[in-house]
Parts: C-alpha cells; structure tokens; sequence
C-alpha cells in the first residue's frame, strides 16, 4: 500500500478546504495530533507500529470537517458527529485506499458503538466505529489532546478522563486503558503556541 507523504496530504487538505481560516484550523489539529503520536511512537515498547501510517492517519483523519463549513465559512456544530465519515467518503473519492479512510471514520470519541449512535441518535447510520488496529487506536488516543476549540493549549488526561465521563464510566475506562497501552505524552514538551515545523518525509 502506498502512503501518501505531509506534502501530498497538504496539498489535499488545501484542495478541500473551503477558506483559509478552515485549513489553518484543521491542517494544525492534525499536525498538532501527530506531534503527540510521534512522541509516543519513541518509545521503544511501540517500536512494532507503522510510524508511516500513524503520520498519515494523524494528518487525515480531520479532513472531513471541511464538508461540515456553509457557503459564509461558518462550521455545522450540529452535525460535527458526522466528520468521521464525510472523511471517508472524501478520502474514497480521492482513491485513498481502505486502511487510510478508516481513520477518519474510526476516531471519535473513544470509540463510538451502534448502541451509542441508537441510544444519543446521532446523525450517522447504526455501526460500530471502533478503533481495531494498534495505529488506529494510536491515532485516536493522540487526537484526544488537543482540540480544535481551544488550539492554543493541549488537553492533559485527566482533563479528557474528565470530560469524557459524561458519557458513561465505560468510555473513562476505555480511555484509561488507552494510556495503559500507550503511556502519558509529556505535553509540556509540546507547545501548540509555537509554530511547528514543516512535517517532512
């Protein structure tokens, strides 16, 4: 399988993002996202993980939040739930193979079941979108420190473990053991304030 290096998942998100202001917010999310993962990826107990497709699902995996911006640039809270797959579609549309969509369409929350998508009805269609692989739930677990709200300022842990409590003790445990598999980034050493330096490779 061919993974698409930053500079060509650049030019895909600048294809696709409707303004200037979308793809500075989301292009530096999922920079900011794999700064966290590539942290991670130093130690030497994840040295059997895809370092190229964690880099490649941290870039992509917010790409379908463009598809949620209206003709006056203004983002569709109501229907954010949705980015995950809109990415799919788009990615599939641009002949990005399976392994690479699924990013997008596997990252919420801390993994998001039929019965959740029945029990909040939430606009997508009943499934289970489930992190499998050990790059997809590294993928995942990294996006929960940093959020497109608050983009001057990383999430610690305890914060996610906070703010994911509300939606059940069994999302705080599936976070819990998250960090068991990957460890705690050192977030201090991460300052989204600073300006990251081009992703290369």
């Amino acid at each position: 399988m061919r993974i698409p290096g930053p500079q060509e998942i650049r030019a895909l998100h600048e294809k696709h993002a409707p303004t200037a202001e979308a793809f500075t917010s989301v292009h530096r999310h999922c920079e900011l996202v794999w700064s966290v993962a590539e942290q991670l990826l130093a130690s030497p107990r994840l040295a059997h993980l895809d370092a190229e497709l964690v880099r490649a699902g941290c870039l992509l995996h917010d790409i379908g939040v463009y598809r949620l911006y209206d003709d006056a640039g203004r983002l569709d809270h109501k229907n954010y739930i949705r980015h995950g797959l809109l990415g799919q579609e788009l990615l599939e549309s641009e002949g990005l193979p399976a392994t690479l969509c699924r990013f997008c369409s596997h990252h919420t929350g801390v993994g998001l079941t039929r019965q959740d998508v029945v029990s909040q009805n939430l606009p997508v269609p009943p499934a289970d979108y489930l992190a499998e692989t050990a790059e997809e739930r590294l993928v995942m677990y990294a996006d929960k420190f940093h959020s497109k709200s608050h983009p001057g300022r990383f999430l610690s842990p305890e914060a996610y473990a906070a703010h994911v409590r509300r939606f059940g003790e069994q999302k705080v445990t599936a976070f819990r053991a998250l960090r068991d598999e990957f460890g705690d980034p050192d977030l201090a050493r991460l300052t989204p304030q600073a300006e990251l330096p081009p992703v290369t490779g």
